[in-house]
């Protein structure tokens, strides 16, 4: 009985750990990381190319010959032949292909991971978009009980002739505006919902309760810049091709050498035969020509080519991160200067006291409300901006 008791707690500890970790930022990207439709086709077309290019550096086919000649004017016997034969290139250029395969693997995981990175950036904006639209929808629906209670009030003044039907009029078009915002949030809500789930593989997300589990506080510019260089796949792109490029070289150097042929031959006539072993060197005097100067230069391109894309990536990432600063000390200015405004709830009771006509109270009311909506776009681009800087650890 204890047993099976501390099993259910388990597994309630269990299920209750795994659905926490379901509504966090992490646990929503890898659930769409598994579940993405388009990267698991990818990840099929990887697999597809890796076992072609280890293909072509199998032997070539085995050949086997065999003649018989009944035919004629002949004084001996029918003429037979037999013939097998195994042709391959020199052995050091098996190695050098083998080597090239390898950093072709290499450049093909680069580039899934690229495909993941981009994905997961644009899931991790989504919900991003997701996780701000809910704050707002939480903001305006307390937004729109205090415009009912005001429109409330109002219409016990008019009652009361204390004030006219103008300032009835504007306090219920007050209250029906914020009826249409909140569905308006709804609708853009559940459009973002929609959208997650497509990358998720057409799977429901558990995003009732999105939480942005991130620190607002970036590293310095040098320590994140360090790991790019390790972790990005777009700056790790351009050294596996480089590296493959390199490789290239020295493979169609190999292909200068020799060709190698190796069989077997019988050949018998009137119950004489003679047989054996025989080999010849195919060698690649023409074939060959100019294609290790080709190769030179290509490694000599994208050797030039990464040295430019690595300094315009650096340049992009040193303004994105200066914009970054500049837009978190802005931020941080925002929210310091809007802690010593009025909430709306103590101009509420100022109305109510009628230290404000309905005309000031909604001038005060939208100043503050505006004040917050551009605080909560301010950390949202903050958000969205941190995520493209941060992409490399998605």
């Amino acid at each position: 009985m204890n047993i099976r008791i501390v099993c259910a707690i388990g597994v309630c500890m269990c299920l209750g750990k795994s659905f926490s970790q379901s509504n966090t930022m992490d646990g929503l990207l890898d659930q769409i990381a598994q579940n993405n439709t388009e990267l698991n086709a990818y990840r099929s077309y990887m697999e597809g190319q890796q076992l072609r290019n280890s293909s072509d550096n199998n032997l070539p086919d085995l050949q086997l010959l065999g003649y018989y000649l009944p035919f004629g004017e002949h004084q001996s016997g029918d003429y037979s032949e037999f013939e097998i034969s195994q042709s391959f290139e020199f052995p050091t250029i098996y190695a050098a292909r083998a080597k090239w395969n390898n950093l072709k693997a290499n450049q093909l995981e680069t580039s899934y991971t690229k495909k993941r990175q981009e994905l997961l950036l644009k899931a991790k904006e989504g919900l991003i978009n997701l996780f701000v639209l809910q704050k707002q929808k939480s903001i305006e629906a307390q937004r729109k009980i205090q415009s009912k209670k005001v429109y409330e009030q109002t219409q016990e003044l008019f009652n009361k002739g204390q004030i006219g039907i103008l300032d009835l009029n504007k306090a219920k078009v007050a209250w029906l505006q914020e009826q249409f915002v909140l569905d308006r949030l709804n609708v853009d809500i559940h459009t973002q919902i929609t959208y997650l789930q497509a990358l998720n593989g057409g799977q429901p997300l558990e995003v009732d309760q999105l939480q942005l589990d991130n620190s607002m506080q970036l590293e310095t510019l040098e320590t994140i810049w360090s790991e790019k260089l390790v972790n990005d796949p777009k700056l790790l792109e351009l050294s596996a091709n480089e590296a493959a490029s390199l490789q290239y070289v020295t493979l169609e150097k190999n292909k200068v050498l020799p060709n190698i042929i190796l069989g077997y031959n019988y050949q018998g006539v009137m119950g004489d035969n003679f047989s054996g072993v025989y080999g010849g060197l195919s060698i690649p005097l023409w074939s060959s020509r100019n294609k290790v100067k080709a190769a030179q230069a290509n490694h000599k391109y994208q050797k030039s080519t990464s040295q430019v894309a690595k300094s315009v990536l650096y340049t992009q990432f040193q303004r994105d991160y200066d914009q970054y600063q500049l837009l978190f000390d802005k931020y941080h200015e925002y929210q310091g200067t809007m802690a010593h405004l009025n909430s709306e709830e103590l101009l509420f009771k100022a109305y109510h006291l009628g230290e404000y006509s309905f005309l000031e109270y909604y001038m005060e009311v939208q100043f503050y409300r505006n004040a917050m909506d551009e605080m909560l776009q301010m950390e949202k681009q903050l958000q969205l901006l941190q995520a493209q800087l941060l992409m490399h650890q998605l």
